[in-house]
């Protein structure tokens, strides 16, 4: 395996918009000598400062064949209407006249990058800054050597719950908490489920079990991570149920017909909400007491873990005077009652979600959306829309793509 080849890709808010569509400003600028660079830009400050475009560069530097660079310098801003044979300020003509400069009028960026792709864009223009956005996520201007190895591992480990043999792949959702490193929760789609006994089923890590009170037409499977079937015909049939991934393709099942068959389709049981179902469960397991009267659930979990519950805890920001004093207090305690959602856990996908699931995770109050594979047809968080970004929202996280040449497996669409 190439570890070179491994990335995690922050998808931005915003599609990088290329500078032909970037609303732009006409300069003068002109070419000088290098040995003249220091004086000329300490003088172009003090009597033609940028005032409004604060993030541009003064110099843009051309590297020619021979090796010899080449500086050009913006001298002052020009108007729409303004050509080369108007007057420049009385000031910078005297610049012009003393270095003997040459100047010409071009166009730069009018307003800063919103984005680092953005910002790239920009300096084929004409070079500018750009400063990350400073709202504290972590992974937004790059991740540690220990968390890319994380990140890489909870991937594989979705990958691996995706997979369940006889080519029968569909797309998984891991739930993690990445305070401690653990999974939290985790699905596969379920749009088609089977109609059989629990014992022709086998439920692999997570299994909550319904107790009575609970009916639904989907059986013991509601919440499991996937089912693998055993040696009894049915194979066959279930891989034609899930011919497409539900999210590169949500109305496949609508347009199918399985009156013959033993096959429940239900269009909403994504893997991403599938997954929301299960860490609710463990919720309400872990915390009875808290909230509406809800349905008892008896749980056999191997992926949780007593010792580091409650990590999220519905805050109101405005009370919270020390955060770090809040975080000392919530840390590996289960005290101050059941946690909200699933705020400042983490998501692993295999596929970019649809619409339907990313605007679910906007509900769930997840913090940061990992995914393998783009979705080219649907994808809400950079392929098609770009759900992050949506402003009217009163939740938003970042979303990663994470490139593993090793890990991307073709679907049959």
């Amino acid at each position: 395996m190439n570890k070179q080849l491994q990335q995690i890709i922050h998808i931005p808010p915003n599609p990088p918009v290329s500078p032909t569509h970037q609303p732009t400003e006409k300069v003068f600028a002109a070419l000088i000598e290098p040995k003249h660079a220091n004086t000329i830009i300490r003088r172009l400050n003090q009597i033609a400062p940028l005032q409004n475009l604060q993030h541009l560069k003064r110099i843009q530097k051309k590297q020619l064949q021979g090796g010899k660079p080449e500086l050009y310098v913006v001298l002052c801003l020009a108007s729409e209407n303004e050509t080369q044979s108007d007057r420049m300020p009385l000031d910078v003509e005297d610049i012009v006249n003393s270095y003997h400069l040459t100047p010409f009028i071009t166009e730069v960026n009018k307003y800063a990058a919103l984005s680092k792709e953005e910002w790239e864009e920009q300096c084929k223009l004409w070079p500018t800054s750009y400063h990350p956005p400073t709202y504290n996520i972590p992974g937004i201007t790059g991740f540690s050597e220990e968390d890319s190895k994380a990140v890489f591992n909870f991937m594989k480990s979705t990958v691996e719950l995706a997979k369940s043999g006889d080519h029968l792949i569909v797309n998984a959702a891991m739930i993690v908490d990445p305070l401690v490193g653990q999974i939290i929760a985790s699905g596969c789609d379920e749009v088609c489920s089977w109609h059989m006994g629990t014992s022709k089923a086998k439920t692999e890590t997570c299994d909550f079990k319904q107790l009575e009170g609970f009916t639904s037409h989907v059986d013991a499977n509601i919440t499991a991570k996937y089912i693998t079937f055993l040696s009894n015909g049915s194979a066959n049939n279930l891989q034609q149920c899930y011919k497409a991934v539900s999210c590169l393709n949500p109305w496949w099942f609508a347009q199918q017909s399985f009156h013959s068959s033993p096959c429940y389709c239900h269009l909403l049981r994504h893997a991403s909400i599938v997954a929301i179902e299960a860490s609710a469960a463990r919720d309400r397991h872990l915390f009875p007491g808290f909230g509406h009267n809800e349905k008892s659930y008896g749980v056999d979990c191997n992926s949780s873990s007593s010792g580091s519950l409650a990590k999220r805890q519905r805050v109101d920001l405005e009370n919270v005077k020390n955060s770090g004093e809040q975080d000392a207090n919530t840390e590996g305690s289960n005290s101050l009652g059941r946690p909200y959602l699933c705020t400042g856990y983490d998501i692993y996908l295999i596929w970019e979600p649809c619409a339907m699931c990313a605007m679910a995770l906007v509900h769930q109050r997840i913090r940061r959306i990992f995914y393998a594979l783009p979705n080219p047809e649907t994808g809400a968080l950079g392929s098609v829309h770009r759900l992050q970004g949506e402003k009217s929202l009163n939740h938003h996280y970042a979303v990663f793509r994470v490139v593993m040449p090793e890990l991307e497996f073709p679907v049959e669409r």
